[in-house]
C-alpha cells in the first residue's frame, strides 16, 4: 500500500515525490549542531570503526572473555590455559590469535613457551563490561 504522504525517511507518496521535509523538533536539533556536515564529522574515521569492530568482535565470544579472566591477574603460557579452558590446540590458538589482533592480549617468547597477558587495552575493557549494567 503506497504512503498519501511523503515520510521523512524519503519512502515516497503516491505521487512518488520523496520527502524533503524533515519533522520540525528534528530539523531544529539538526540545525543547532551544524546540520548533515557537522554530522557527519562525528562519526570516527572508517579505520577507528574497523578497529572497535575488531575490539566487540572479540569480546562478544564468552570463550575469549573467559580467556582474559583467566590471564588478567597472572600471565600463562598456553598449556595453563588450555587446562582450564579444555579446548583443542587449534581452537584455543584460534581464539588466542582474535584476541591478540585485537589488540587485547599479548605473547612474549621465553624460551620455549608463549606467555600471554592482558594488555593495557584488555584491562581497560575488561573493567569497562565488569562495571556495565546489563
Amino acid at each position: 500500500m503506497k504512503r498519501k504522504t511523503p515520510c521523512c525517511c524519503g519512502t515516497p507518496a503516491e505521487d512518488g515525490e520523496p520527502a524533503t521535509e524533515l519533522p520540525e523538533p528534528i530539523q531544529r536539533d539538526l540545525d543547532a549542531m551544524g546540520g548533515l556536515p557537522a554530522l557527519t564529522k562525528r562519526i570516527p574515521s572508517e579505520e577507528i570503526l574497523e578497529k572497535r569492530s575488531r575490539i566487540y568482535q572479540a569480546l562478544s565470544d564468552p570463550l575469549r572473555l573467559t580467556i582474559l579472566y583467566v590471564i588478567r591477574d597472572q600471565p600463562l603460557c598456553v598449556c595453563v590455559i588450555n587446562r582450564f579452558m579444555r579446548l583443542s590446540g587449534s581452537k584455543l590458538s584460534y581464539h588466542l590469535n582474535i584476541l591478540k589482533e585485537s589488540g587485547l592480549i599479548k605473547g612474549e617468547n621465553d624460551g620455549n613457551w608463549i606467555i600471554y597477558s592482558v594488555t593495557d587495552r584488555g584491562r581497560h575493557l575488561l573493567q569497562c563490561t565488569e562495571h556495565a549494567r546489563l
